[in-house]
């Protein structure tokens, strides 16, 4: 009898732990939404063909010239209108490397020298892949725009910018 007592305890001791230890985990996990960043238009910038000093196209930007704004850059965002781009401002040239993670769109970087002229691309980056994507050159300034603008205004090296 007292075998029998000892199981029944054992057995009793088993199944409390394990309705204590399935109790206390959390059934209902607590959702956490980000809050949407929406494009906020700081200046104009305009863009002109290395071929003649023609205007090619006139947008609206806002600027990442703070750490911050820099690391953050178009994170979290959801869409951002073909006649709106980010401008990143850095104190010096050099060259650049950028990556999408967090980064919802798709996007083509433009690297520009201290001079405002186009050095490279970086065209159709994906959406939160955190490869490299380089400047190849040195560049002081990188625009990022929606994902195929610079086939669709065929820009090139060599063209050039002008912001306020």
């Amino acid at each position: 009898m007292r075998f029998y007592r000892i199981k029944l305890f054992a057995f009793i001791l088993i199944v409390g732990t394990l309705a204590i230890s399935f109790s206390s985990c959390k059934q209902d996990k607590k959702v956490i939404k980000q809050t949407e960043v929406f494009f906020k238009k700081e200046g104009e910038l305009t863009l002109y063909k290395i071929t003649s000093d023609s205007t090619l196209i006139e947008f609206d930007i806002e600027f990442a010239d703070t750490e911050y704004d820099r690391q953050t850059g178009l994170m979290y965002r959801n869409s951002m209108k073909d006649n709106q781009g980010m401008l990143f401002v850095f104190e010096d040239e050099r060259k650049r490397s950028f990556y999408m993670k967090n980064t919802k769109i798709a996007l083509d970087l433009i690297y520009i020298n201290d001079n405002k002229k186009i050095v490279s691309f970086q065209k159709n980056a994906k959406p939160f892949n955190e490869t490299s994507l380089p400047s190849n050159a040195p560049a002081k300034y990188v625009l990022e725009i929606n994902a195929g603008l610079t086939d669709t205004w065929n820009l090139n090296i060599g063209d050039s910018l002008s912001f306020n």
